[in-house]
């Protein structure tokens, strides 16, 4: 049994996948609350799957880009799990799940933008297929605007710069499971995709007086 979850975006996702197809799907009702929430969704899942955390067989996990924090209640969250049940972790970057999911529906070239806060987007471009063709990075909309389909939330926040906006808009942890299941992206190891420093940052050694 693989247990998914992704903490790139404000709200917490989690699936389990039987390895046959997702068996539960859940997404948290309050954003920002990765810390909080994290946890009691996946016992939820077990436990709606009648399963308890020695069933698992693995771990996925989004790996981002995405907030410092939340990455990192994920990630950690992944790890440790990892290490105390001793099974694989593996890990997808957040951006390919939602190139995944979409590519079947689209037939084209396509842009995947989410919201990076501070008026500034994560993007990257992928061919028909979902294969990963540039990216990530993270830009002002202004300077990556694109008039090819563009999923994810930073087509609707942005409609000037991603005038075609479609779904779906966050990753969600069923299809970050079916991707690690089947193989559909690339998977790298459970360390998060940090696109900018974080905003806590330690005090600098004070300048000498000269």
């Amino acid at each position: 049994m693989l247990l998914a979850f992704d903490t790139a975006t404000p709200l917490v996702a989690v699936a389990l996948h039987d390895g046959e197809d997702v068996v539960v799907e859940l997404t948290s009702e309050r954003p920002m609350k990765h810390g909080e929430q994290l946890a009691p969704l996946i016992a939820s899942a077990l436990e709606q799957a009648g399963l308890v955390r020695q069933d698992l067989t693995a771990i996925a996990v989004g790996v981002g880009p995405g907030p410092f924090t939340g990455l990192r209640v994920g990630l950690v969250t992944a790890r440790t799990l990892g290490f105390v049940l001793e099974v694989p972790v593996y890990g997808v970057c957040s951006l390919d799940v939602l190139a995944v999911e979409a590519a079947s529906a689209l037939g084209t070239d396509f842009v995947v933008a989410t919201d990076a806060r501070r008026k500034e987007v994560y993007l990257a471009s992928y061919d028909a297929t979902g294969a990963r063709l540039d990216g990530p990075v993270v830009s002002k909309p202004a300077d990556v605007a694109s008039d090819l389909p563009v999923v994810g939330e930073g087509g609707s926040l942005y409609p000037d710069a991603f005038p075609h906006a479609t779904g779906p808009q966050r990753p969600s942890a069923g299809w970050l499971a079916r991707t690690v299941a089947e193989e559909l992206a690339e998977i790298v190891d459970p360390e998060p995709l940090y696109l900018r420093r974080p905003d806590a940052e330690l005090p600098r050694p004070p300048k000498k007086v000269s």
